[in-house]
């Protein structure tokens, strides 16, 4: 096994963080002997990240950790553009009002997860509209067309998955890559920052940002990559039946961000306790080897560092609590998501389909009928068999009606 110099290399790699990096002894080397700045860079996409983002944060975490700096940057440039990593499609424009709106909400979970602030270590959060905004068009062909090549820029993946499954690339997002390698050009003048990190569809942006520093400036700089994480089954980090599962609470509740990491598939609870949460390597060792009741427990625990870690340790017990009181007894909790129904429509007979539909449990009145046909809707813990049910106030229990999609989706219905 490699004996890394740095505590840095060392926590990325034995907790599974590495994918790719353009000089890990480099990095190495310099990480040991000085504090490092390195940035990932988050585009303004949505009003939240989800958590497939995650690991790209926890990353920053760790470089935190270790003592070095890291650069949250916002890309309030690049987004009025849009990254064609990884898609197959071109993302749609977004004007400068929405970007803005959504800027704040992207922000809420690095101050849950990283110190942001003016000491040696802190967090600094920088915005690349600052320096994109201030080029002319002409000005930027002329400093950094002539260190580009079509060639080259062909060979790179985001480029070549859209084109081999025939998707139009417009000449807008071709751009992204330069746009990004002048990122770290910047940030290398303006903050001293060596390193960038990113998810493993941004190693050719990356690589290109590392020649560009080299080219123009003559600094040394590293790009380091972590691998697409996926679930033991095959399915991308973040996506569930149920759709994104969101950092902000005001997307997503805490019982249910507790929840998806409840579970867990077995064969990935090592692998998520390594990326995800503080837990000492050693006792991760230990902990993965449970089976049975005790690995349900490490699911259990899991689910409290993870949600501790994002909404604090108070939200990941009163979710424990929750559904323990759910699943074992029967009960509700005080955890479980909420969503109002109109007391005038209860006094009229409110639909149960209304409940799913309201919920979220459903997308539509017809995938509500097939949940309820299929046996796999409950009303305070009775089964639903007739999609036509409706609901009143002799309903309420405690001032809710309890509502349940399956063994693992549940919600209050309050009335307003």
């Amino acid at each position: 096994m490699t004996e890394y110099k740095s505590d840095l290399i060392a926590t990325l790699v034995s907790r599974g963080y590495l994918n790719q990096a353009t000089d890990l002894e480099g990095l190495d080397a310099s990480a040991a002997e000085k504090s490092v700045t390195g940035y990932i860079g988050f585009d303004i996409t949505a009003d939240s990240l989800h958590v497939g983002s995650l690991v790209q944060i926890m990353m920053l975490r760790r470089l935190q950790q270790a003592g070095h700096k890291p650069i949250i940057l916002i890309g309030g440039g690049t987004t009025k553009v849009g990254d064609p990593s990884g898609k197959d499609q071109s993302r749609q424009m977004m004007t400068d009002e929405k970007i803005q709106s959504n800027l704040d909400g992207i922000l809420k979970p690095f101050s849950k997860l990283v110190t942001i602030g003016d000491g040696p270590t802190d967090a600094i959060v920088v915005n690349n509209d600052e320096w994109l905004s201030e080029f002319g068009y002409l000005e930027f062909l002329r400093t950094y067309g002539p260190h580009f090549t079509i060639n080259r820029m062909m060979t790179f993946e985001s480029v070549k998955l859209r084109l081999e499954r025939e998707q139009p690339l417009t000449f807008l997002e071709f751009n992204y890559m330069l746009l990004q390698a002048v990122d770290f050009l910047e940030l290398a003048r303006r903050y001293d920052c060596t390193l960038q990190l990113g998810g493993s569809d941004q190693w050719g942006n990356i690589i290109n940002g590392v020649e560009l520093c080299r080219r123009i400036d003559q600094k040394p700089v590293f790009g380091f990559t972590t691998p697409l994480i996926t679930t033991a089954s095959g399915a991308k980090m973040g996506k569930t039946a149920n759709g994104a599962v969101w950092l902000n609470e005001d997307r997503l509740s805490a019982y249910d961000y507790w929840q998806f990491w409840r579970n867990t598939e077995d064969a990935d609870v090592g692998k998520f306790l390594r990326l995800f949460t503080d837990i000492p390597l050693a006792e991760i060792e230990q902990l993965e080897t449970a089976e049975g009741a005790e690995l349900n427990a490490v699911k259990v625990r899991l689910a409290n560092e993870a949600t501790a870690m994002l909404h604090g340790e108070e939200a990941a017990k009163e979710a424990e609590t929750t559904a323990k009181a759910t699943f074992e007894s029967g009960g509700t909790g005080g955890a479980l998501p909420t969503f109002a129904v109109s007391k005038a429509d209860l006094s009229a007979g409110l639909p149960v389909l209304a409940l799913l539909t309201g919920s979220g449990f459903a997308d539509s009145n017809g995938e509500a009928k097939r949940l309820i046909k299929g046996g796999g809707v409950r009303v305070n813990g009775q089964v639903i068999h007739d999609p036509q049910a409706t609901l009143t106030e002799a309903d309420l229990e405690d001032g809710a009606i309890k509502i349940s999609a399956g063994k693992k989706r549940h919600a209050l219905a309050n009335p307003a």
